[in-house]
Formats: structure tokens, C-alpha cells, sequence
């Protein structure tokens, strides 16, 4: 695996961005499609039924990973006070937004109170943050 930095470390997996989408996409549009055809058969049950199942699909695929980062950025926001706590004796600053501690992981020990402070100070960015990062600390365990 490659050494991690600010131009690599977005997690990209093809199967669950790009396959898994477009199949649902395409459930959800061409049930979509077939109910909209079988309007004057009169039986509407099957093809609502298979646009309900498409929806349910594109629901679960959205939330499975929206919790799962929701969990994880719980996670890191105590991994990172701790971290920072360690460190320096002190708890994170509070006016530290979620985005920022999350950018923050990435700076190693030595530059991490400086730049926690600097972000609070100059009210940075996540990606000011990733950018100005000088010894990258990977997170390969990232959903």
C-alpha cells in the first residue's frame, strides 16, 4: 500500500461507490419506468411494490454508511481530545468543529497542540488543515 497523504488518503471503494449505486439507480428508475407502463393494465401491486424495494435499497445503501461514519467521527473526536490531552494535559479547545479535529488526526504528535491551536486561531478549514500538515500521520482504518 502506498505511504498515505493529503492528495491519496480519500477512501474510494468502486464496488460500494460506483457499482452498488448505479445497480439501485437503475432498480429505482426502471421500476419507476415499469410502473409508470403498467398505469392502464390495472394491476399496479408488483410494480409499486418493486419501486417501494428500490427506494428501500437506496435508503439502507445512504444510511449503512452515513452511521457508520457518524460512529467512526465519534471515534476520532475522542481518540483526538485524548490524544490531545496526552500531549499537553488539556482537553481539545471546544470551538474545535467536528471537521477540524477530523483533519487534525492526520498531524503527527509533534505538530498536532500547534496546529489544534492554529485551526482554533485562524478558524481553518479541514482541508487548510490536511494541507498544512507537515509529517503526514496515515489512517488506513478509515470507513
Amino acid at each position: 500500500m502506498a505511504d498515505q497523504n493529503v492528495k491519496n488518503h480519500v477512501r474510494f471503494v468502486p464496488l460500494y461507490h460506483g457499482v452498488a449505486f448505479l445497480l439501485i439507480l437503475t432498480g429505482l428508475i426502471g421500476s419507476i419506468i415499469n410502473l409508470l407502463n403498467n398505469h392502464g393494465a390495472g394491476n399496479h401491486y408488483s410494480a409499486a411494490l418493486l419501486v417501494v424495494v428500490f427506494l428501500v435499497f437506496l435508503l439502507i445503501f445512504w444510511y449503512a454508511r452515513s452511521f457508520a461514519l457518524k460512529a467512526q467521527d465519534r471515534a476520532i473526536r475522542a481518540e483526538e481530545n485524548f490524544r490531545h490531552f496526552v500531549l499537553t494535559g488539556k482537553p481539545l479547545d471546544k470551538q474545535l468543529r467536528l471537521g477540524q479535529i477530523i483533519a487534525l488526526r492526520f498531524a503527527s504528535d509533534e505538530e498536532f497542540p500547534a496546529l489544534a491551536k492554529k485551526a482554533v486561531d485562524e478558524k481553518m478549514s479541514p482541508k487548510d488543515i490536511k494541507l498544512a500538515v507537515k509529517n503526514w500521520r496515515a489512517d488506513y482504518h478509515r470507513v
